[in-house]
């Protein structure tokens, strides 16, 4: 702790004013020395004491166990659908659902997420809390957009020409070989003109992430305060088992 206090102290002196000439400090001189790093380093007792215990505790906490899944969950699984991205998109509308349902008195029709935002598999065996950190290691947050159906029209039109599995709940889109769309459809229902649609999504993609212009000026946004990866965690913790599959929600034929 000593060199956090020398540390603090020089900080504070950098930054006072000369008493006479009430003139700031100014830096004159910087020097640096580059210091490999290697088995030579030595370790600092005194500071390894102090994070020991926070190391620990923060091992203890990714370490535990919050599922199970009996096989190996990859985002190449699948070329429009894939298990790993259908249980998120679909975590999402579950666990988000009931947050929108009481702040503002309606549903959330259907979910969308990236391909990309899918950072790691998940392997056979328990689920972690590592698991939740590895699979989202941002900050993204769960967002809702009120769209029109033009808008809902521009994001079918973006998911046909995308050719990727980016992640979808509650909505199917079926396409031909050469990318038109074949049916469409939320909630099982086609998509009504007069009708207004409540999207979840993460804020990465409200804000236009790769390139989902269709989502960027909502009628309504709502923020609901829940971290995607948040959300995967108590998803989890909820589910004993996960075990998606892929399905017919966006498919080729």
């Amino acid at each position: 702790m000593k060199y956090f206090s020398f540390f603090l102290f020089f900080l504070l002196f950098l930054n006072c004013k000369n008493p006479t000439t009430q003139e700031s400090l100014q830096i004159i001189k910087k020097e640096s020395k580059r210091i490999e790093i290697s088995n030579k380093l030595v370790l600092n007792e005194e500071t390894e004491a102090f994070i020991q215990p926070y190391r620990e505790r923060i091992t203890e906490e990714m370490n535990t166990k919050l599922s199970y899944t009996p096989k190996l969950l990859s985002k190449k699984d699948g070329k429009y659908n894939t298990p790993i991205g259908n249980m998120m998109a679909d975590a999402v509308f579950e666990m988000a659902n009931p947050i929108y349902k009481k702040r503002t008195g309606n549903t959330i029709d259907a979910v969308i997420l990236n391909h990309g935002g899918i950072r790691a598999e998940i392997n056979p065996g328990d689920i972690t809390t590592k698991t939740a950190y590895e699979i989202m290691p941002f900050e993204n947050e769960i967002v809702v957009v009120k769209l029109q159906a033009e808008q809902i029209q521009a994001m079918f039109d973006y998911l046909a020409q995308a050719k990727r599995a980016h992640p979808i709940s509650n909505m199917q889109l079926v396409l031909s070989e050469d990318f038109k769309i074949l049916a469409q459809s939320i909630a099982g229902k086609p998509v009504d003109k007069d009708s207004v649609y409540h999207i979840a999504t993460s804020d990465y993609l409200q804000n236009g992430g790769d390139h989902m212009l269709f989502l960027t000026q909502p009628e309504k946004l709502t923020v609901l305060d829940y971290k995607l990866r948040n959300l995967l965690i108590d998803y989890f913790k909820k589910h004993p088992e996960i075990n998606p599959e892929k399905d017919q929600r966006f498919i080729e034929r």
